[in-house]
């Protein structure tokens, strides 16, 4: 590779990183291509993707300097993408679907150029759609299957529509996630043991995530586990225990404060789940959505 084309893959590697997140990269065998557009319009996020000869990854380092609070819902466009996460591997071809969990190593992988489009679904929305186990990630959603073709003609309306108001914005999302809802369940394992028993950790944490008592030690002892037992349930998910619980509350106060008016306090939303300390609750908002509690609030309404 060229100096020029090493300055041209950095530039498209920082690119993705201001845009999606941290990611590491590296070239692959052939001429590098690659371009990245945004879209945005409240909550539909989008970066569409041109690309060829490289290989995208993502690993623990560069997941906990990331927003882990998604799912990456890739369309393929053009050309080809292999994309791997949680030992699945999907071969993209126009027209198909993966979902990709922000919160877990990938790798994405373009030998001749392509294009895709990859879509933020809120994680919190997505579970909640689901009301399953482990949400099936790097699996091909194929092109042929109807509610495949329709999102792929939802993503392409939305795209045209960039003054779309924040409740539109969420209605769009919530309609993309009830056109993939019944491939998604199709192809969800069966939930083992262990998985029902963790879906059963989660709702108690929702059950009590207003509690000033909702710690590890707490939920261990009211489920009948040790605590290394929990942590070791949550780490096989990828998760670590507090984390969950903290982010759990941020998804509930940033739901809050789609609603909320001008005259409801800040800090008495923080209050409301969980957060005693204003200032703590401003810090961790912002490491999560990136803005601040108000300026979130502001940006809805």
């Amino acid at each position: 590779m060229k100096s020029s084309q090493y300055e041209h893959f950095d530039h498209w590697l920082a690119e993705i990183n201001r845009a999606c997140g941290q990611f590491a990269a590296r070239p692959l065998p052939g001429n590098f291509a690659g371009a990245l557009d945004e879209f945005h319009a409240h909550q539909l996020k989008l970066s569409t993707v041109t690309v060829g000869a490289a290989n995208l990854y993502r690993t623990r380092k560069e997941i906990a300097q990331s927003n882990d609070a998604c799912f990456f819902t890739v369309f393929q466009l053009s050309g080809e993408a292999v994309m791997e996460q949680d030992g699945n591997q999907a071969l993209l071809r126009p027209g198909d679907i993966t979902l990709i969990d922000a919160a877990l190593p990938c790798s994405f992988s373009w030998h001749q150029q392509a294009r895709q489009v990859s879509l933020l679904l809120p994680r919190q929305m997505l579970e909640q759609s689901l009301h399953s186990g482990r949400i099936p990630c790097a699996r091909r959603l194929e092109a042929g299957q109807p509610v495949v073709s329709l999102c792929h003609h939802l993503l392409r309306e939305s795209m045209q529509h960039d003054t779309l108001s924040g409740r539109e914005s969420e209605a769009a999302l919530e309609a993309m996630m009830a056109l993939l809802r019944p491939v998604l369940m199709q192809q969800a394992p069966e939930t083992s043991r262990r998985e029902r028993q963790f879906r059963k950790v989660l709702a108690l944490i929702d059950e009590h995530i207003q509690s000033d008592a909702l710690r590890p030690e707490w939920l261990a002892s009211a489920t009948g586990m040790s605590v290394r037992s929990l942590y070791r349930m949550f780490a096989d998910q990828g998760l670590v225990v507090a984390q969950y619980i903290k982010n759990r509350r941020l998804d509930l106060c940033a739901q809050a404060l789609r609603s909320a008016s001008h005259e409801e306090k800040l800090a008495g939303i923080g209050y409301h789940w969980g957060f005693a300390d204003h200032s703590h609750f401003s810090t961790a908002f912002k490491l999560r959505f990136g803005i601040s509690p108000g300026e979130y609030r502001k940006r809805w309404q």
